[in-house]
């Protein structure tokens, strides 16, 4: 069931709503101790997901739907919130895009505690930034398919703005996910969408050279993940409620890739999209796209003024993943029947569209020089990725980076690879100031996609004290070395 509200109703929800086939309430816990009641259970088990009537999956889930319930909270109103494992394994919940302290933040890395095997945590946080954020699993899968991010262990949460992001008449919020993942050898990333498309000579001579030194050894190419199966709010194109709109509505689009390691984008043929948060985070220039673009993790929540009647596809542009799933029905009032998809004309992302233009960024107390490489096929046949020529050490956990809290850091990243990577920085968020050599500034994100053999710097306030972890958000990257800590102190 999409998640859909006109303004009255949603004023009637105490804060709560559910998402996903099973669409079930999300549960009020019983009483972990005498004193305090927690506000919000979430249970953690294998469940069958009903992807179609014909396609159902196995996977580990919240409360038995894929993807979890929706988390409507308030900014500053701390909430208890009780997790019950009753799978086999360890897991860890991260709050994705909040500004949680170590404990609660849900990282092994940073030294948050695991929600034991058949056992539970209590967690206690005060909700922030306002914003469109999420929660996901966060455990090292290596190569088991059914772990971390692989897995159903994705929801969304919507922190409640002191300010609304403008007018609309109904909110729905879509959580794109795949299923049925398998191992592959080789294969290109399609990168041709981005903008600014240069790349930089010497980073590509790196990367180039590096994996002809590889082949020439006669090593393979690494493993890839692919996916048989994918689908929004846990159903697949067809298969679900259609998102039910009126003509001269404003819907306002809140849109989650929860993905492990994919990059989609969606349209919606007659319709453009204006983008007004990017990973929960207002832009200071709304600006109206035919097409959306998201790496791993990222969010974008955008208005789309509905003036063109009849069923239409909202789907990715790829038609082999969206004749396996990844679409959803957009249906006036009044107009059934065969749901049309149209292709739309080439569209490049752009991350400067929607800043300020010509803008000065604060000058940084600190750059940190990061490149990121690959070493093809090194970890038993799964690439190896290292960050300054360090693949992490899950054993020692060792920091990389010092920080002092308050100061203003910039991270000048280098991609010496052809892989798009979403790179993720734990409790904090970050303004990006320069992509492939053009400057920028305005956008504020959590996530941001680098890419292939380019540089992108990111500036952030190190104003979070302890262990903070930076991760590409591809899990087979993260998994396999694709990660370092920040301790500020």
């Amino acid at each position: 069931m999409v998640m859909s509200l006109d303004r009255r109703e949603f004023l009637k929800w105490s804060g709560v709503a559910a998402l996903g086939a099973a669409a079930a309430p999300l549960l009020r816990a019983a009483p972990a101790d005498s004193t305090i009641r927690a506000d919000y259970t979430l249970r953690i088990a294998r469940s069958l997901v009903e992807l179609a009537p014909d396609h159902i999956v196995s996977t580990t889930t919240y409360n038995g739907q894929c993807p979890g319930p929706l988390l409507r909270l308030k900014e500053g109103r701390r909430v208890v919130v009780d997790v019950y494992n009753d799978a086999d394994v360890p897991e860890q919940l991260h709050w994705h895009g909040q500004f949680q302290p170590v404990d609660v933040d849900g990282s092994a890395e940073e030294g948050t505690p695991f929600i034991p095997a058949k056992g539970m945590r209590r967690l206690q946080l005060t909700p922030g930034p306002a914003g469109f954020r999420f929660y996901h699993s966060h455990v090292v899968a290596r190569s088991d398919l059914s772990l971390g991010q692989y897995s159903g262990l994705v929801g969304p949460v919507y922190i409640e703005p002191r300010h609304e992001p403008g007018s609309y008449d109904q909110e729905v919020f879509l959580t794109l996910k795949e299923f049925d993942p398998f191992f592959s050898q080789g294969g290109d990333m399609a990168m041709n969408f981005l903008s600014p498309d240069h790349r930089d000579p010497s980073l590509q001579q790196r990367g180039e050279h590096a994996m002809k030194a590889s082949l020439a050894r006669g090593m393979p190419h690494g493993y890839e993940v692919g996916y048989q199966t994918f689908a929004i709010n846990g159903r697949m194109l067809g298969h679900g409620e259609p998102v039910r709109v009126k003509p001269g509505e404003r819907v306002l689009f809140h849109i989650l890739n929860g993905s492990a390691t994919e990059i989609r984008s969606l349209a919606l043929p007659g319709h453009t999209f204006k983008v007004v948060a990017l990973d929960g985070n207002p832009v200071p220039h709304p600006v109206e796209v035919p097409v959306l673009w998201l790496g791993t993790a990222e969010r974008i929540s955008a208005i789309v003024e509905m003036q063109h009647p009849g069923a239409w596809i909202m789907g990715d542009l790829d038609d082999d993943d969206r004749g396996h799933g990844m679409g959803i029905v957009v249906e006036y009032a009044g107009h059934g029947g065969k749901p049309q998809w149209i292709a739309p004309a080439a569209f490049a992302w752009d991350y400067r569209r929607f800043g300020t233009p010509n803008a000065r960024v604060a000058t940084p107390h600190e750059i940190i020089e990061m490149t990121f490489a690959k070493q093809n096929a090194a970890d038993h046949g799964f690439n190896r990725w290292t960050i300054n020529d360090v693949a992490f050490d899950m054993t020692s956990m060792k920091p990389m980076f010092r920080l002092q809290h308050g100061m203003r850091y910039r991270l000048r990243m280098h991609n010496a690879s052809d892989d798009i990577h979403p790179m993720h920085l734990h409790r904090h968020s970050f303004e990006i100031t320069r992509i492939a050599g053009q400057p920028t500034a305005g956008v504020v994100k959590d996530v941001a996609m680098l890419g292939g053999y380019q540089s992108m710097d990111v500036d952030f306030t190190a104003d979070q004290p302890g262990l903070s972890l930076f991760h590409c958000h591809m899990q087979l990257h993260m998994d396999f070395g694709f990660m370092a800590l920040f301790d500020c102190a």
